[in-house]
C-alpha cells in the first residue's frame, strides 16, 4: 500500500493530476523546492522536505534530500523487522513512492552556456533517491517518466496497489535512465578521450517495423548529448522511415556535405550510385542520374541546396524512396508530395559525428569518424595533371571515401561517370567503374594499388590522371606504367577504406 510519496520533479507535466489522485487516495505527499511551491500554489496539501528532515535546504539547494530521514524511509525493507524497528526508533516513517525526474542535462549540454553552468545541471539528489527506490522496488514505487503516471493511476484505481512486475519494470527504467544520464556526463567531462569503459547515451526516437530484413527487430536511437544531422531532421511527407532508409540517409547527406559547390548524390544500398556538382540543383541531379540510371531506381537522392520545381518534376519521373535537402520551394513540395509514399526529408544540420561504432559478436569497435580527405598532393609521374583533372580527382576522392571498399570512382567534369565498390579485389572494382563510365577522364581509388593492373586497365579507357593514397611496396610499378601510357598520378598519403 502507498501511504507516503515524495515528489520532486523538474518537468511538471501531469504532476498535478498525479498529486491530486494521491491525495484522494489519502497519500501523504512530501516535496522539495520548486515542486513544493508549485504544488502549494495549485492547492495541493503538501509537506516540505525540511519538515521531515528537520534540516533546511543549503548550498543553493544542492543539499535537501540527502538525509537519513529520506533515504532510510526509502531503503528500509518492510518485511525485515530489524529495519522497521530501527527507523521507528529514529522517528523515521517509510516512503512508499518516489516521483522524480532529473535536471535536464541532456538538453543543457548542447546549449550555448558556460562549462560551469552545464555542471550545475548535473543532478545529484534526484539520482540518489531514484536509485535507492529502484533497489527497494518491492516496497517502493519509483516514477521517473511522465508517461508512466497514467499507468500507475490506473493500477491504483483498480486494485489499490501497484503490481510487483510493474514495480520491477519501473525500477529497470531507473537504471536504464541513469546509465544514459551518467554516460552523457562522463562524455561531457572526458571530452574526446577513449575511456576505459565505453558508455553511450542514446534515447529511443522510434520503433522500426523491422531491421535490414523483416525477421529482424529494430529501433532508432538518437544521442542525448550530441547534435546530429540524422537526429535533427524533419520529415515532410511519405511513409515512416525504415532501418535501411535511415542508414542510407546518413551516407547520402554526408556525401553532399563534402562540397561547397551545389551537389547531388544518388544512393542505393548504402553506397553512392551517382554523384555530381553543377551550377544548379537540376544540373547536379541530371548528372547524378546519368551515372547509373538503373541503380537509382528505388534509391534516395540528397542535395546540399534548396530543391526547386524543375528538379522536383525531373525526379518524380523515376521511383525514389527518399529526397533529402536543406530546403524545398513550395511548388517543389507540391510536385513531390503528389507521390504520397515518397519520404521528403528536410535536413539542415551538417554531419556532426566524432566517432563511428560497429558491433562485433561480444564487442564494439570504436573509431574516429573519417572527416579528413587527403594528406598531400604528391605528383609522382613525369606528366602532371591539368588543373581541371586535379579538380575532378579531388571531387572523386570526396565520393570514393563513401563507397564500399575496394572502391574506384571514374570522374569527368564534376560528374561520377562510373562507380565500382564492394569488391574483394581492386581490379574488379576498377573494371566495373571503367566499364560503366565509358568516357571518364580521371580515376580515383580509396586505397593503394597492390599491382599495376589498375593502371593497365585505365589506359584501355583513355584515363588521363589517377589519384590514390600510395604506400604499396609496388608503387614504383604503377608509376612506371603511368609514365608508359602518358597518365599522371597523384598520391594523397591518406587511405579511405569503408567496410
Amino acid at each position: 500500500m502507498i501511504k507516503r510519496a515524495l515528489i520532486s520533479v523538474y518537468n511538471k507535466d501531469k504532476v498535478l493530476d498525479l498529486a491530486k489522485f494521491l491525495l484522494d487516495m489519502e497519500v501523504e505527499i512530501i516535496s522539495t523546492g520548486g515542486t513544493y511551491k508549485y504544488l502549494r500554489e495549485n492547492g495541493i496539501d503538501v509537506i516540505e522536505v525540511s519538515e521531515v528532515t528537520g534540516f533546511e535546504e543549503i548550498l543553493d539547494g544542492r543539499v535537501k534530500t540527502l538525509h537519513p530521514s529520506i533515504h532510510a524511509g526509502i531503503l528500509a525493507i518492510r518485511d525485515k523487522e530489524d529495519h522497521m524497528e530501527v527507523i521507528k526508533g529514529k522517528g523515521i516513517r517509510p516512503i512508499d513512492m518516489v516521483v522524480v525526474n532529473l535536471y535536464p542535462f541532456f538538453d543543457k549540454v548542447n546549449e550555448k552556456i558556460s562549462f560551469e553552468e552545464k555542471v550545475e545541471f548535473i543532478d545529484i539528489g534526484g539520482p540518489t533517491m531514484i536509485r535507492a527506490a529502484a533497489k527497494n522496488f518491492k516496497d517502493v514505487v519509483v516514477l521517473t517518466d511522465v508517461n508512466d503516471y497514467d499507468r500507475i493511476i490506473s493500477e491504483l484505481k483498480k486494485s489499490g496497489d501497484v503490481d510487483y512486475n510493474t514495480r520491477k519494470y519501473l525500477a529497470g527504467k531507473v537504471f536504464n535512465l541513469m546509465s544514459a544520464y551518467d554516460a552523457a556526463i562522463s562524455s561531457f567531462l572526458l571530452g574526446g578521450e577513449y575511456p576505459d569503459y565505453f558508455t553511450i547515451s542514446y534515447k529511443k526516437m522510434m520503433d522500426l517495423r523491422y531491421g535490414e530484413n523483416p525477421h529482424q527487430r529494430a529501433a532508432y536511437y538518437v544521442s542525448t548529448s550530441e547534435k546530429g544531422s540524422v537526429k535533427d531532421f524533419v520529415q515532410l511527407n511519405g511513409k515512416e522511415l525504415s532501418y535501411n532508409n535511415i542508414r542510407d540517409m546518413d551516407i547520402a547527406w554526408k556525401v553532399v556535405n563534402e562540397f561547397e559547390e551545389t551537389a547531388c548524390c544518388a544512393l542505393k544500398h548504402n553506397s553512392p550510385c551517382g554523384a555530381a556538382i553543377g551550377e544548379t540543383v537540376y544540373e547536379a541531379y541530371v548528372k547524378s542520374y546519368e551515372c547509373d540510371p538503373i541503380s537509382i531506381f528505388g534509391g534516395i537522392v540528397a542535395f546540399n541546396r534548396k530543391v526547386d520545381r524543375k528538379t522536383a518534376e525531373e525526379m518524380v519521373k523515376v521511383f525514389l524512396e527518399i529526397v533529402i535537402a536543406p530546403e524545398f520551394d513550395d511548388d517543389a513540395l507540391e510536385v513531390l508530395k503528389a507521390k504520397k509514399n515518397l519520404r521528403i526529408i528536410k535536413c539542415s544540420v551538417k554531419p556532426q559525428d566524432k566517432v563511428e561504432l560497429l558491433t562485433v559478436d561480444g564487442g564494439l569497435l570504436v573509431q574516429d569518424a573519417d572527416r579528413k580527405l587527403l594528406d598531400t598532393l604528391n605528383v609522382v609521374t613525369k606528366l602532371h595533371p591539368t588543373e581541371k583533372e586535379m579538380r575532378d580527382m579531388i571531387f572523386g576522392m570526396k565520393i570514393v571515401k563513401y563507397v564500399k571498399s575496394n572502391a574506384i570512382v571514374v570522374v569527368k567534369d564534376g560528374q561520377a561517370k562510373g562507380i565500382g565498390g564492394g569488391q574483394v579485389n581492386r581490379i574488379w572494382a576498377a573494371c566495373q567503374a571503367l566499364d560503366r563510365a565509358g568516357d571518364g577522364s580521371v580515376l580515383v581509388s580509396d586505397a593503394f594499388f597492390p599491382f599495376s593492373d589498375v593502371v593497365e586497365e585505365a589506359a584501355k579507357y583513355n584515363i588521363k590522371a589517377i589519384m590514390q593514397p600510395g604506400g604499396s611496396i609496388r608503387d614504383k610499378e604503377s608509376i612506371e606504367a603511368c609514365d608508359k601510357y602518358g597518365i599522371s598520378m597523384v598520391l594523397t598519403g591518406m587511405r579511405h577504406f569503408k567496410h
